[in-house]
């Protein structure tokens, strides 16, 4: 399955490009493919992508364009979380699986969408998509873990092999050890400074397209 985040924002300033330009290139590490949806003129979408180096540009979108763009990922059966931070980003930030809003963006948009990011860095949205995958990963190693211990304890009870007192020992020191693996989503300190998000902000899109 292939995941796409999509960003919403016309040309940015020269500083805000160098720190999109690096989360770009974060997210494509992350197995992310990027694309970039704007209202703006070809050649400055152009311009834009090729500096921030994004795998497809579609410019001079119109705000239904966008959600058209969104809808078509989504039948391919794509992955889409976008990004945006203007007004006519709030109508597309609903369709997508996720949809984020830049903290300095309009309420309109952040009301649409379902995290919100602190700020105007991009680079948080990276750490969300780490955040996001390191919980999930410790989500499916607590339920592995409880299905074998609980298929081990019904299998070896059903040939009396397994004592209530031992099957009670067993059953608490599974669900401590459970507990100490879900403590590892707790906030670590390099989280901290790079950025943060939190659940529920004008005009134009990026996406940006994930390859599982």
């Amino acid at each position: 399955m292939t995941y796409r985040c999509v960003r919403s924002s016309s040309a940015p300033a020269s500083g805000t490009r160098r720190s999109a330009r690096d989360a770009i290139r974060q997210l494509r590490g992350l197995g992310l493919l990027t694309v970039l949806l704007t209202g703006d003129s070809g050649l400055v979408a152009q311009a834009v992508g090729n500096q921030l180096q994004v795998d497809e540009v579609h410019a001079e979108l119109m705000p239904h364009q966008t959600q058209q763009h969104v809808e078509a990922l989504q039948r391919d059966g794509q992955m889409v979380a976008m990004i945006g931070d203007g007004v006519n980003d709030a109508t597309a930030l609903v369709q997508p699986t996720v949809g984020a809003a830049m903290g300095s963006g309009t309420a309109v948009a952040m009301e649409s969408a379902d995290v919100v990011l602190i700020g105007n860095d991009l680079g948080k949205f990276v750490d969300t998509v780490r955040i996001a995958r390191r919980c999930r990963r410790i989500i499916w190693q607590n339920f592995a873990g409880t299905l074998i211990v609980d298929g081990l304890g019904v299998g070896l009870a059903a040939f009396g092999l397994l004592n209530p007192l031992l099957a009670a020992f067993i059953h608490v020191a599974s669900e401590l050890t459970f507990i100490l693996n879900s403590t590892r989503l707790l906030p670590r300190t390099e989280d901290v400074p790079v950025g943060s998000a939190v659940a529920p902000q004008e005009d134009s899109a990026s996406i940006a397209r994930v390859a599982a």
